[in-house]
């Protein structure tokens, strides 16, 4: 058994997997990894099946001190980690023994991190998921939100040869991204000078944004009268809100949502969306499905190692 104490919890630390598919209904968001590449490349550095629950750690990371031996592994953005004060490797297996401390310091590229240890965690999951639920004010998912002085047990596994993702299969982060999107369902219903805008604006992220959506600015000259019927919307889904801002739903959204849907985001960039600081730029690039699929072949083909 190998167990994580934490002394100090960071900004934000929740335990993620990748979601709960098929509650939208029911009114239960997606919610899992913000960044599932990364967390499922972590996962596979430790030999643990792709699903299974690993860390999210956002900006300022926690302070752990690690009970027994294992293995873990660190993806994602690069949050400067230290083990007992020194400096590790990110995208690599790491070996773990009693008594060592891992710590991050200052966030060098990127916003999310992910920790994966090997073996199996000893948490319930909730509709077939171990992770934090978005707003959860009736503490059914608690034991994955860490506090001070949580601790995390994982029914360790024997160790398995070390493995390391080269630097050219890593994801690439940047504070000025491109997004590919296609017309949402409302995208005919705005003017051609607020879809000019909305296509040739650069818009930043503002600090209220979240694991809920990227808030962009500035707000897009729409007139008065934006809302409508609460309609489906999924992570991706572009909102524009009734004063012109523009934001992108991720994976802790709402089911339903009242503002016009201007445009949706290809699946293969909503990952690279979950790295992105307050202050980074977004611009948005429409595409035809055929693109679209183009993309999301490109991107598996590119992870196919970890089949």
């Amino acid at each position: 058994m190998i167990n994580l104490h934490f002394s100090k919890p960071g900004l934000q630390t929740l335990v993620v997997d990748q979601g709960r598919t098929g509650y939208q209904s029911w009114g239960i968001p997606v919610g899992g990894a913000v960044d599932q590449s990364s967390a499922s490349l972590a996962n596979w550095l430790v030999g643990n099946p792709l699903t299974s629950p690993v860390l999210e750690i956002t900006l300022m990371g926690p302070s752990i001190e690690i009970q027994g031996e294992g293995q873990i592994a660190i993806t994602g953005a690069d949050l400067s980690p230290k083990i007992n004060e020194q400096e590790i490797p990110i995208f690599e297996t790491i070996n773990v023994t009693s008594g060592m401390k891992l710590s991050f310091g200052a966030p060098k590229k990127g916003c999310r991190a992910y920790i994966a240890v090997r073996g199996l965690w000893q948490l319930k999951p909730w509709f077939s998921s171990y992770s934090a639920l978005a707003c959860d004010s009736t503490g059914i998912t608690k034991s994955s939100v860490i506090k001070k002085n949580s601790t995390l047990s994982i029914d360790a596994q024997s160790n398995i040869s070390p493995k390391r993702i080269a630097k050219n299969q890593r994801p690439g982060y940047s504070n000025l991204l491109t997004v590919s999107v296609l017309p949402g369902p409302e995208f005919d219903s705005f003017s051609k000078d607020v879809l000019q805008q909305f296509l040739k604006q650069s818009f930043k992220l503002s600090p209220q944004s979240n694991r809920m959506g990227c808030r962009l600015n500035p707000e897009l000259e729409i007139s008065a009268g934006s809302e409508m019927i609460s309609s489906g919307v999924i992570p991706g889904t572009i909102q524009i809100t009734s004063s012109g801002q523009p934001i992108i739903l991720l994976a802790d959204a709402q089911t339903t949502g009242g503002y016009p849907r201007i445009a949706n985001v290809i699946s293969t960039d909503i990952d690279a969306l979950g790295q992105m600081k307050p202050g980074d730029e977004v611009n948005f690039e429409l595409v035809d499905l055929s693109d679209a699929q183009i993309a999301i072949a490109e991107k598996q083909k590119a992870f196919n190692f970890l089949s």
